[in-house]
């Protein structure tokens, strides 16, 4: 077999393969052997038919076509093998030349992965955010903590903000009631603004059993973007009173004795949570560095196509929660469809870019994925996710997402590699630690969790407390550490391009 590779652009060759007849025996032998199970001929058994005949029966060239879409696929794998191409999609194959008995010749054009020319990356410097937490902050964060122990009480007067109020909508359009836009019983937060546009400004001033008709926009549903006529009818309302700020609410909120050691605390919190953010900018800041500072040829197929699956899957979303562009673009600011094109277009070009930059990086140092880089990754993403680790990895199996997964945690290793090689200051020329960063056990997580963020709801407050008010544990309790850091940049680019790499 002759083969050779013509570079067509940075991104893109021209593969020329020609096989001689004899390198085809293991193809007409698998073609010939389907094939006689396929064709019925009388006085032979099914298996069994000669080839001669089959030739005769079908007719040589079918045979032919049958041969060459078996064997091109495997011959131009082994091209690629033999001569390490890193291909990016499935090729534009053209059979040039079919010789019965002497020679098959065929042309495989594909886009490749660009080689790049990097510079020194031993005297790496990115600057940050200076880490400072202010009173205000901690006003914030016990604030919160507040909010959380405040007490439901039914009040006889209009709604005022931060009232809540049981409410029954009713929505209607050309008279006709929408049920998809009534509910009865929901308790909803005068003010927040989190519901329907001109709810609030309806239920200002309403008491129990009055009633106010208002016109908003749908946002979901066949008739999005419509106006709707919704009445909105107040059961009742009800004031939240608030604990007062001292040492027995600090008792109450935490295992704090004074309110002084529950805002240090918060505070303590508040600047490790700064910290993170710190690592998450220098990892940011450094990948763009290396886009700014690496020339990266782009396969615009590559792009395009990932740019089209992206809108597929988005207005599949969108038709799955009964909205339209429109209605999307109204409720996100966008301004065109263009625009939000142009957004996608540019990430996917960014991240194409980050996967082709710490590939050949991973590359000239050599990077290796153990297992325990691996089942490190799958426990975290698993985490992150919501599932066991043994599920994680069982849908990563199930989904022939092993390799792109094993791509993802190099690249991830490699930026984590990057990083702890990288001189980091803040804005006031002081050195950043990432020891900060590094992980932590799950329990010293857990015992990281500000406390007003693990305490149960207490139980003498009313079920008509939102939901929306109980605290999450950070995200930064969930992955800490250089590698975490490094995981978004790396995995967005494995992400953006994982249609391709499935070719």
């Amino acid at each position: 077999m002759k083969s050779t590779i013509e570079e067509l652009g940075p991104t893109r060759v021209r593969m020329a393969i020609e096989v001689p007849w004899g390198d085809l025996d293991h193809a007409f032998g698998e073609v010939y052997k389907e094939l006689g199970k396929q064709v019925r001929v009388p006085g032979f058994r099914p298996g069994k038919v000669p080839n001669r005949v089959l030739d005769q029966r079908l007719g040589r060239p079918v045979v032919l076509e049958q041969v060459v879409q078996h064997a091109v696929p495997e011959i131009y794998s082994e091209v690629i093998r033999e001569n390490q191409v890193r291909v990016l999609g499935q090729p534009d194959i053209e059979v040039t030349r079919l010789d019965d008995n002497d020679t098959l010749a065929f042309t495989a054009e594909v886009d490749v992965a660009p080689q790049l020319e990097l510079p020194a990356l031993d005297s790496l410097a990115v600057t940050v955010d200076d880490v400072e937490v202010t009173d205000e902050e901690v006003d914030q964060q016990i604030s919160v903590m507040r909010e959380r122990f405040g007490m439901l009480t039914g009040v006889e007067r209009a709604a005022q903000d931060g009232d809540f109020v049981s409410i029954d909508l009713e929505a209607t359009l050309d008279g006709e009631v929408l049920e998809d836009g009534s509910t009865t019983g929901m308790s909803y937060e005068v003010g927040s603004g989190n519901l329907m546009e001109g709810l609030d400004d309806a239920v200002r001033g309403l008491s129990a059993d009055e009633s106010k008709t208002f016109q908003t926009a749908l946002l979901s549903g066949p008739d999005a973007g419509q106006l709707a006529d919704v009445t909105v009818t107040v059961r009742s309302v009800k004031e939240k009173e608030l604990p007062e700020l001292d040492d027995d609410f600090a008792q109450t909120a935490s295992e704090f004795d004074t309110l002084e050691e529950l805002r240090e605390d918060a505070r303590t919190r508040l600047a490790r949570t700064k910290v993170i953010q710190q690592g998450a900018q220098a990892r940011d800041k450094l990948v763009e560095h290396l886009i700014e500072t690496v020339e990266v040829p782009i396969p615009e197929n590559l792009v395009e196509r990932e740019v089209q699956w992206r809108n597929q899957a988005f207005e599949r979303e969108l038709a799955q929660a009964g909205m339209d562009w429109d209605a999307f673009l109204q409720m996100s600011g966008v301004d065109s469809r263009e625009d939000y094109e142009a957004d996608q277009r540019k990430n996917v070009e960014q991240a194409v870019k980050t996967q082709f930059i710490l590939d050949a990086i991973a590359d000239a140092r050599e990077v290796t994925v153990a297992n325990d880089d691996l089942s490190a990754q799958i426990m975290a993403q698993a985490q992150r996710n919501r599932m066991s680790p043994e599920q994680f990895a069982q849908q990563l199996q199930q989904s022939g997402n092993i390799a792109e997964f094993v791509a993802d945690v190099r690249r991830t290793k490699t930026l984590a590699q990057l990083l702890e090689q990288t001189t980091i200051t803040d804005e006031s020329g002081r050195t950043v630690d990432l020891e900060a960063l590094r992980p932590k056990t799950v329990q010293a997580a857990a015992e990281e969790t500000p406390a007003e963020e693990t305490e149960e709801t207490p139980a003498e407050e009313t079920e008509e407390t939102p939901a929306e008010e109980t605290e999450e544990a950070p995200a930064e309790a969930e992955e800490i550490g250089v590698q975490a850091v490094a995981t978004e940049a790396a995995e967005g680019a494995t992400e953006d391009t994982e249609d391709v790499n499935k070719a």
